[in-house]
């Protein structure tokens, strides 16, 4: 096997991300008991070697530039790499530890998943847990994710897809929108009704709602004077409002439907889902953390 970094190139790969994490080559140099112009210098060789600029230098503060941040993404993943088969080698690693990061959706993420990092902290307080909510996708190589939670499985085959659940769709609305809306007792009735819209980020679209009719699945496209992108669950925030119909997962609004501040409408044509799938990439090695947070979550998740 070929060598391609020595001790001096890794010692300036440590120092580089260190100043990318702490945002300071001053406090980069104090973590790393060396001088401000040893983590420069690092830096400055990196860039040489590299044939880029890594950081937006000024008087007051650095930042990465888009070429340092996905270079610093791909160095910090392989760099706990190193530290995590070093652990498993000697043993050291009797417990997970490290920073896990997780992408998911917003209602996932407020709903299922969220509620339940406490408890995992509390069993493994040496992980610590790095969440980024999202309705879009995420690249794992550019973004650096260990985790991500979508609605679906993308075709990538460099990624390992687990379902974690089949969330019910429902369709509601407000008491104070009924009371002045017409009468709903069909599908052909959404047509008179202000249903409110979300647009998928990752193509511009708005999503049709889905019903059963017939033991089948049907879309409907459906149309209103609302329409919310990014955070799926303003839809129904607004629905609660009055705004208007809403089609979203029950778990989003079961505390409001038991409460009466919504409503839940047409369940003859209920029970239409949509999958939480769990996605990590291939790995010869997952690191201890990864597997031991995969085993949590399909545990807990399933007894939902």
């Amino acid at each position: 096997m070929k060598r391609n970094f020595d001790d001096i190139l890794l010692g300036s790969i440590e120092l580089f991300c260190l100043a990318a994490e702490l945002g300071s080559f001053t406090a980069a140099a104090m973590s790393a008991s060396v001088t401000p112009a040893a983590v420069s210098r690092s830096v400055s060789r990196l860039e040489e070697r590299l044939g880029v600029r890594l950081f937006v230098r000024t008087t007051r503060q650095i930042r990465l530039t888009d070429s340092g941040r996905v270079y610093f993404e791909q160095c910090r993943q392989a760099l706990s790499q190193l530290v995590d088969a070093e652990r498993e080698v000697t043993g050291e690693q009797a417990a997970p530890a490290g920073l896990l990061r997780i992408s998911m959706p917003t209602p996932f993420g407020h709903f299922r998943l969220l509620p339940l990092l406490p408890q995992f902290r509390a069993l493994y307080p040496q992980v610590r847990i790095d969440v980024h909510l999202s309705n879009s996708n995420i690249d794992f190589a550019d973004e650096g994710y260990d985790l991500a939670i979508r609605g679906r499985a993308p075709e990538d085959s460099n990624l390992i897809a687990r379902k974690l659940e089949d969330a019910e769709l429902v369709l509601v609305a407000a008491p104070s929108y009924l009371q002045r809306a017409p009468v709903l007792q069909t599908l052909a009735d959404l047509e008179r009704h202000d249903c409110i819209q979300f647009e998928r980020p990752s193509t511009g679209r708005r999503i049709p709602w889905t019903f059963m009719i017939d033991g089948k699945e049907a879309d409907i496209v459906t149309d209103g004077g609302y329409c919310c992108s990014e955070d799926v669950l303003a839809v129904a925030t607004l629905a609660r409002g009055g705004a208007g119909l809403v089609q979203t997962y029950r778990f989003v609004v079961e505390q409001a439907l038991q409460q009466g501040e919504l409503v839940e409408l047409l369940p003859q044509f209920g029970g239409s889902t949509r999958p939480f799938i769990l996605l990590y990439p291939h790995a010869r090695h997952l690191s201890l953390r990864v597997r031991t947070f995969v085993d949590f979550m399909v545990k807990h998740l399933s007894r939902i």
